[in-house]
């Protein structure tokens, strides 16, 4: 399967399945399009009509070297992988290498747009206790297998209203490291409005990563990220993001926002986090309801498009002024990418992933908690519901019929399964939107490691 487009004024073309990306000109790109529709003849003589201005040896090498391409396998592959999809997530079964413990079922903000309700996952307000996250962790242990690296996010509703335990818990895991020759990596996520000298001390020791929330323009993140008073947050999370951030020496840290119908101009956003010193960067789309007045519309999608392509050429222009900065859903790597296992087995949700609640239930992720068909068991009894984890397990980017001919489906590897239930009610759904978003950042992703491999 072979995707060509035009972006930035770089003729690109992806073949699928070998991942082999070419940057060629108009001559060849047309002789790609056409090169298995017609034959050799046919092709040389509508591509000599079309640009009568160049030679036809030269529109004959051009087509040579498309064959040659084709016959290294990197151009019109076949896919191979599909009968591997299920045996190698075989392999993996029964070990679990992450967990997203919710420590906190209660926020002190208020967000309009939150799909955990405030937090509270639409039951009951609770924080996790230091007993519930030790058996959550002797739980991850007991079943990593040989694993040696293990992941642990601290996840909320907001997480720092529970930090004394956090900071117990990972006492507790450097315990355990010693113990069972473990290496524990911690992700905090963090509205920011509990963060104190204390808090960027630990967070900059312990933590691995940092996803740090702001929406960007004052007035935006203030329309949605308000208190339980209605008054909005930026000015009391900006500088201790930025004392954060300037303390954390160059450690994985992200300004994560979120995008909504308000603001589909969200490059506007990422400008004003640029202006205020952060570089790591993600802007996400909205998730909620069908019918929410935040949900982007038909109409914002073309807007939410270009600014994907404005915020390419931007990452450009600052990689030429040796200031870049990282876009999460532009981190690409051309020469390798990531592996076949990850392409086509999928995120790992409900096998290799699971989310803890304050209780000690297991759900597949943090968007499924308080889905009680989706509850897989316990910490104390492990995976009990094995018809659910069996539907995960064999949730890959084959099993979804809607991607079989998506020339996208080996790089998000069948996309979310959350947003493909909510969306459709399936697992093995697609949350069509979405996919249609991840498309587009896809092509700019590419044009832009593409812009700065030639500049190179």
């Amino acid at each position: 399967m072979v995707h060509q487009y035009k972006l930035n004024g770089y003729n690109i073309v992806l073949d699928t399945c070998s991942g082999g990306v070419h940057v060629v000109d108009d001559v060849t790109y047309d002789i790609i399009s056409e090169f298995e529709k017609q034959s050799e003849d046919q092709l040389l003589s509508q591509i000599s009509q079309k640009y009568p201005e160049v030679g036809e040896q030269e529109i004959k090498e051009c087509y040579d070297q498309v064959s040659a391409l084709k016959e290294s396998g990197e151009l019109f592959t076949p896919d191979t992988f599909e009968g591997m999809a299920d045996k190698l997530k075989q392999k993996t079964a029964g070990v679990i290498k992450a967990l997203c413990l919710h420590v906190a079922h209660t926020c002190n903000l208020n967000c309009s747009y939150c799909f955990a309700s405030q937090g509270k996952y639409h039951g009951e307000r609770a924080i996790m206790s230091l007993e519930v996250g030790k058996r959550a962790l002797d739980f991850l242990v007991e079943n990593s297998g040989t694993r040696h690296n293990l992941e642990v996010d601290f996840f909320g509703g907001e997480p720092l209203m529970n930090f004394g335990m956090i900071k117990d818990l990972v006492a507790y895991a450097r315990e355990l490291e010693k113990k069972h020759n473990k290496n524990f990596r911690f992700t905090l996520t963090t509205n920011g409005v509990l963060i104190d000298d204390d808090v960027i001390d630990f967070a900059n020791r312990e933590m691995s990563n940092v996803v740090l929330s702001l929406d960007g323009r004052k007035e935006i993140h203030d329309k949605y990220r308000v208190d339980y008073a209605g008054k909005g947050s930026w000015e009391r999370i900006v500088p201790k993001f930025q004392e954060l951030v300037d303390k954390r020496g160059g450690k994985n840290y992200y300004m994560r926002g979120t995008f909504t119908h308000s603001n589909p101009d969200f490059l506007e956003d990422i400008k004003v986090m640029l202006d205020l010193g952060f570089n790591e960067l993600s802007m996400e789309p909205v998730v909620c309801a069908k019918g929410d007045a935040e949900e982007l519309t038909e109409e914002d999608f073309p807007i939410v498009c270009k600014q994907y392509e404005d915020l390419a050429a931007l990452m450009i222009e600052k990689h030429k002024e040796n200031k870049d900065f990282t876009f999460y859903h532009y981190m690409i790597d051309l020469k390798s990418g990531p592996c076949i296992y990850k392409r086509i087995s999928g995120c790992g949700s409900g096998t290799e992933y699971m989310a803890v609640t304050p209780w000690g239930d297991l759900y597949p992720c943090h968007q499924f908690v308080g889905e009680d068909k989706y509850k897989l068991g316990d910490i104390y009894n492990g995976v009990t519901n094995k018809g659910a984890q069996e539907e995960f397990a064999s949730c890959n980017v084959y099993a979804r019929p809607d991607c079989k001919d998506c020339w996208a489906k080996l790089y998000c590897s069948g996309g979310c399964a959350a947003n493909a239930y909510h969306a459709t009610g399936s697992v093995r759904g697609v949350y069509e939107y979405g996919c249609r978003l991840f498309r587009k950042r896809m092509e700019c992703a590419i044009m832009v490691a593409v812009a700065k491999a030639l500049e190179e």
